[in-house]
């Protein structure tokens, strides 16, 4: 056997999640999705296909677009995710209201969410961890103060 331990698909994923603006992409490409879900809907429940109907489709396909390049590639997000907010926007007027807002707000909420994400960030602490350290150096601060005293 090697030395070496196996990893599972959990680590692996966490590891390639940490590396990229993984929430705003998903974001992104489930919002573009739910505008595309909303065109294919019956005609009663459509309020507008919008400018002859091509751009209805054009902008959530964008938007699906951007949010996967942006997982596949983030060195390029800042492009994406301003690509992605403008049609984001654009399907107000197009496609249903923006897919009935859902869409229109996932997309512009994802694209926030990869304008703001920084690469050599270190990854965050948990709440638990925080009150252990804080803990733990208020317990040395005082066994500190206590062998100053004379």
């Amino acid at each position: 056997m090697s030395g070496t331990p196996k990893q599972g698909f959990g680590p692996a994923f966490r590891r390639w999640r940490a590396g990229r603006p993984f929430w705003g992409g998903l974001l992104l490409t489930l919002g573009g999705a739910e505008i595309l879900l909303t065109e294919k809907a019956s005609l009663k429940v459509i309020m507008h296909i919008g400018m002859q109907g091509l751009a209805g489709y054009l902008l959530p396909v964008v938007m699906v677009l951007c949010g996967l390049l942006t997982l596949l590639s983030p060195g390029q997000r800042l492009f994406y995710s301003i690509i992605g907010v403008m049609s984001s926007l654009g399907t107000w007027l197009t496609s249903n209201l923006g897919g009935f807002f859902i869409g229109l707000l996932l997309g512009a909420v994802g694209s926030c969410l990869v304008f703001g994400w920084l690469p050599d960030q270190e990854p965050r602490r948990s709440r638990r961890q925080r009150r252990k350290e804080a803990g733990a150096a208020l317990e040395a601060g005082a066994v500190a103060e206590a062998v100053q005293v004379p």
